[in-house]
């Protein structure tokens, strides 16, 4: 799933790190393909998840924006509990200690959240 690597590439690189900034223009999707050397499908597919998601704005005249606020929803908290337990049953199933679980967790969160108020 090639559209799957781009939508997390946005997310975390551009979108988690403040590389892309809310209401930044993102580049067409003929654009945005071309640079990566994918298909134009593949970008659009990427697109149109990262907009169910709540990531990006789309305007036929204006084209695709970083949204100025990305919600917390049911879809979201389904999709997170979701890539959790499957994360969770492998530490689980390797012997991973719950507390080394829980802090790597706690770690990687706050790096993310210092990451977002860098961008504020």
């Amino acid at each position: 799933m090639a559209y799957k690597a781009r939508e997390d590439e946005i997310i975390q690189s551009g979108i988690g790190r403040g590389e892309l900034k809310a209401g930044e223009q993102l580049p067409t999707v003929r654009q945005m393909a071309a640079d990566i050397g994918v298909n134009t499908m593949t970008v659009n597919k990427s697109y149109q998840i990262l907009k169910a998601e709540g990531f990006i704005e789309t305007d036929r005249r204006r084209g695709a924006r970083v949204s100025e606020t990305i919600p917390v929803n049911q879809v979201f908290k389904e999709k997170l509990e979701a890539e959790l337990e499957l994360l969770t049953a492998e530490a689980v199933v390797r012997g991973m200690e719950e507390e080394e679980f829980y802090q790597m967790c706690r770690n990687l969160f706050v790096k993310w959240q210092s990451s977002g108020e860098e961008m504020a």
